[in-house]
Order: C-alpha cells, then sequence, then structure tokens
C-alpha cells in the first residue's frame, strides 16, 4: 500500500515537473510597433504599375512554444494609418470605396499555430480579419532571428513573412471591373521584445 502511494504521488511529482517544464517553454513577445510595419504591393490599372502601401501603426503579441514547436499570433492594425506616400490615394484608399476605415477601423490577423522547420518558424496559419470579413490567410516566413537587444536590455525576435490573396475576398473589389488585378501581396516587418515571466 505505502509503495503504491509513493508510486502515485511521484508520478504526481513528475507530471507536475513537466507540466513546469513545457509552461516554461513557453515565450511570449510584444510587438514592437516603431519596428513593425506591415506593407502590401497591389496593382494599378491591370499591370501598368505597382502601388505600395503601409500601415504605421501596429501591436499585438506573438507567443512561442518552443519545446512544442508551434506558437499563437495576435496582431491588430490600425486601418487609419494606412500610408501610401500619396496624399490623394491615402484619402481614396481609406474611403467607404476601398478601406471604408470610418466603418472599419481595425484589422487583424490571429493565429492559433505556427509551423516549424527545426528549430525555426516557417509559416504562421491564422485568419485575417478585415472590413468585417475574415479568410484564412497563411504567411510563410522568409527569416527570423532572436538576439539579446543591445538597448533594450532583453531578447528581441525579428522576422519578414510573406502572404497572397485576392482582396476581393475581402470586399475590396475597387477597379476590378476596370481590369485592375486583384491579387495583393502582404509583406511583414516585425521585431517583438520578449516579456518577462
Amino acid at each position: 500500500m505505502f509503495k503504491q502511494l509513493s508510486k502515485t504521488a511521484m508520478g504526481g511529482v513528475l507530471a507536475l515537473g513537466m507540466l513546469g517544464a513545457a509552461h516554461a517553454a513557453v515565450d511570449t513577445y510584444m510587438v514592437d510597433p516603431s519596428h513593425t510595419y506591415p506593407s502590401f504591393e497591389a496593382d494599378h490599372l491591370g499591370g501598368l504599375s505597382l502601388w505600395r502601401g503601409k500601415f504605421e501603426k501596429t501591436k499585438g503579441t506573438v507567443t512561442l512554444d518552443r519545446a512544442n514547436k508551434t506558437g499563437m499570433v495576435d496582431i491588430e492594425i490600425d486601418a487609419t494609418s494606412l500610408d501610401f506616400g500619396h496624399g490623394k490615394m491615402n484619402e481614396e484608399a481609406k474611403g467607404v470605396d476601398m478601406f471604408d476605415v470610418e466603418a472599419h477601423p481595425t484589422i487583424t490577423y490571429k493565429a492559433n499555430k505556427i509551423r516549424f522547420e527545426g528549430d525555426k518558424p516557417v509559416e504562421v496559419l491564422g485568419d485575417l480579419t478585415l472590413k468585417g470579413i475574415t479568410k484564412p490567410v497563411p504567411l510563410k516566413i522568409n527569416t527570423f532571428k532572436c538576439i539579446m537587444h543591445p538597448f533594450k536590455k532583453a531578447e528581441v525576435c525579428g522576422a519578414n513573412a510573406v502572404a497572397e490573396f485576392k482582396r476581393t475576398d475581402f470586399d475590396l473589389g475597387y477597379a476590378v471591373d476596370r481590369g485592375f488585378f486583384p491579387e495583393v501581396k502582404v509583406l511583414i516587418a516585425i521585431e517583438a521584445v520578449k516579456q518577462p515571466k
């Protein structure tokens, strides 16, 4: 009886230890808004040229579970911070015919899975919500690196990721009927600071 209780207690201790180790492997990173700028490329006049824009305000968190090789992403983009570097285009893009930022001021990207190859994340499998429409949009991670930041005195991870989708899937069909291409490429440059546990 005593031996059985001892084995049960030992099993419980081991299970708690494993749970603690698994929990310890989960790291949370806060997005650095001053070094995170989602940008995009979109067609102008059916292949005449390529327009580029970016969003100036982004916040959120990234969670990495290196032990289990997965993670989570929760990003919020201020749609009103859209900038093409062209005042008139900014005004038009924010209007009701395009991003309609008054009705939809926030763009979100949420993911419950990050795919790893070896010890590095290579793909984020998440959902983009744009103009109130949510659809799966995977992000391919082209580069990923973590360092002890010399100024922040904390670990900082940075990544460059890319995604492609049709803007018409998100009620952004402006000028498609006039020959504009619906395909959009999104380029994410992100840095995030590890949070204390």
